[in-house]
């Protein structure tokens, strides 16, 4: 469950969620794939997230993200042209210079127009603009992005199939018929490319994950927000796990994770079967006075696995471009700790949204 919150709100609030014929995320879904990995018009909202952890052969370190995003805002039939807007397209590219100390990111907005934007298997790619994600037959992705201070050019080779999140097909959020996503991972993407960064150029290795999402609603009022964990253990197993955070201080019981063994098993988790506890350590934004927990502990008991979350860069705050739009922290993450009685350590990534003020969703 990736924030997307900067975009998704912005989107929530221009194109309001209503009664229409869009479909919603229910249990019984049978995903297929390559299809799966492209578009889905039945429903209204959709996202692509890549991030990852990457480092040079002298061992500098990076954090990425690059996302696609896709909300439909009529399914009318029109005759009057391909500008029409049917999909509103949004992209947001991110760069971690982790031992640099610097944190850039940049965002664009299109509609789907005349081939600007979109999400077609025929291709093989989601993009915007120069901006794309492509699946090659082998089963090879392509992800390339760029801004005025950087650029990314990766190679991702998955290990495992795709994970699928939740119960039954779906990934449910919230109490109701629907309040649920079709959510899956693909969890190990062995990563190798370039980073340009003002004006130098980084080979660099490493791991990357890849999340897609698709529903019609999903979270209630009563949620404020919600944190994240992507990891990647040495041991090629991964976790993902989130919480969500209502507003009257609680965490809500539909609270969930996904633990996948190093064969590509996975297993759904309740969230009776983990924790998530903030330690002492808190960034205090300068931009928003928002005080995000940047380190954590993370158990979960029935894997034998307790670990420590630290991040080397704690400024990976990302502002809204629109007062619209909620502030949220999302970055690179190191993991240590043990699983069982050995020694492990591990690499991945952490979303905090709903720290300044509840993220605003539909009703």
């Amino acid at each position: 469950m990736r924030n997307r919150a900067l975009c998704l709100v912005l989107l929530l609030t221009i194109f309001p969620a209503v009664d229409t014929p869009y479909r919603v995320a229910l249990p019984g879904y049978r995903y297929e794939f390559p299809r799966d990995f492209f578009g889905h018009p039945e429903f209204q909202t959709e996202w692509w997230y890549a991030t990852g952890n990457v480092k040079t052969t002298e061992g500098r370190k990076f954090g990425f993200e690059l996302t696609f995003f896709r909300q439909a805002v009529s399914r009318e039939e029109s005759k009057h042209s391909a500008w029409d807007v049917k999909d509103l397209y949004l992209a947001h590219l991110a760069l971690s210079d982790l031992d640099g100390g610097h944190f850039y990111h940049a965002e664009r907005v299109n509609r789907g127009g005349p081939g600007i934007a979109g999400a077609d298997p025929q291709s093989g790619k989601v993009w915007n603009g120069n901006w794309f994600a492509a699946w090659e037959k082998g089963g090879t992705q392509e992800i390339r992005a760029q801004s005025e201070q950087f650029q990314i050019s990766f190679a991702l080779k998955s290990e495992k199939p795709p994970i699928i999140h939740g119960e039954n097909g779906v990934s449910q959020k919230g109490e109701g018929r629907g309040r649920a996503s079709h959510y899956f991972s693909q969890t190990r993407l062995d990563t190798s490319g370039t980073i340009s960064l003002n004006g130098k150029q980084y080979a660099v290795t490493g791991l990357s994950w890849m999340d897609h999402e698709f529903f019609t609603h999903q979270l209630t009022a009563e949620q404020a927000g919600w944190n994240w964990f992507s990891i990647q253990l040495e041991d090629k197993t991964e976790l993902m796990l989130f919480n969500i955070r209502r507003k009257d201080g609680t965490i809500d019981s539909y609270s969930a994770g996904t633990y996948v063994d190093s064969a590509g098993r996975s297993t759904h988790l309740h969230l009776s079967d983990f924790s998530l506890i903030p330690g002492s350590t808190v960034w205090k934004s300068p931009a928003t006075n928002a005080s995000y927990p940047i380190q954590w502990k993370v158990s979960v008991p029935k894997f034998g696995i307790s670990l420590e979350a630290r991040t080397q860069l704690p400024q990976q705050e990302l502002t809204g471009s629109t007062k619209l739009a909620p502030n949220y922290w999302e970055g690179a993450m190191e993991f240590s700790g043990t699983r069982n009685t050995a020694s492990i350590r591990g690499s991945g990534y952490l979303e905090m949204t709903g720290y300044d003020r509840p993220v605003p969703l539909e009703k």
